[in-house]
């Protein structure tokens, strides 16, 4: 397959606003998550997007948590650890809430940061119960399945992706891709701690007191997620981003690839 410098003349605008030395995939899977999750990387106002779409372990994430300023608030009772940037705005979110009566809550216990090991867990509570359902409907065989679960969840990644490409899907729903239900391991926002989940995403009073400082929904299907990008909302075509309603309406800013 051509990689995106082949196929792209002139390249979209989304790839000249990545960080710098961003070692951008030329795999299948790579290409699409970062179309489905890239609009992290474009994170500005203090915060340091990760330069790679896949941390290979819990070594990886390990070494990104350690090289950025990380902020610690306990929020409702939850401990919530974000970049600094990222914490420092979200306060300021808060505050404003508070004033216009209005609450911004994390979700759960794992509403910020997360660490390898989270995201493998929650892959895994997808994958294992999915190739158990598709084993007994004949779809996948029980080899098949023995190989791909011996596996390192990386490498499960592209051979679970490759399954949904003939409609065998492991959401927790069996009925669209895993990515619109658990980030592949790796992959995940929280491991940036640039992303946050709240309890309040359906008022969309409260989506406007985030996107006023720089927080968005940048996920599709993941309603309570909030990705920090440090910018106001009209400076986000001009990096490259598009929105995606949802057929409620909802916004979501994904690359424009």
């Amino acid at each position: 397959m051509a990689t995106p410098e082949q196929d792209l003349t002139p390249r979209p605008r989304f790839y000249q606003h990545l960080p710098e030395k961003f070692e951008l995939p030329t795999d299948e899977t790579g290409q699409l998550l970062l179309r489905e999750y890239g609009a992290i990387f474009l994170a500005r106002k203090g915060a340091v997007p990760p330069r790679k779409v896949i941390f290979r372990d819990e070594a990886d994430v390990a070494g990104f948590q350690g090289s950025v300023e990380v902020r610690s608030k306990v929020i409702e009772g939850h401990t919530v650890e974000l970049q600094r940037a990222a914490m420092e705005s979200l306060t300021e979110a808060i505050e404003d809430a508070r004033k216009a009566g209005l609450s911004i809550t994390p979700r759960g216990a794992d509403s910020a940061r997360r660490d390898y090991e989270d995201t493998r867990r929650l892959w895994a509570s997808r994958v294992e119960p999915g190739m158990k359902y598709w084993v007994a409907k004949g779809r996948v065989s029980p080899a098949e399945a023995k190989r791909i679960l011996a596996l390192s969840a990386f490498e499960q990644v592209p051979e679970i992706l490759r399954l949904e490409q003939s409609g065998i899907f492991f959401a927790k729903s069996l009925d669209k891709s895993i990515i619109y239900s658990v980030a592949p391991p790796g992959t995940s926002q929280h491991l940036s701690m640039l992303a946050f989940d709240v309890a309040e995403f359906d008022d969309a009073r409260v989506r406007m007191t985030l996107a006023k400082h720089g927080w968005f929904q940048t996920v599709a299907s993941d309603l309570p997620h909030f990705t920090y990008l440090g910018v106001s909302e009209k400076d986000l075509p001009g990096l490259g981003l598009k929105e995606r309603a949802d057929k409620t309406g909802r916004v979501f800013w994904v690359p424009d690839l």
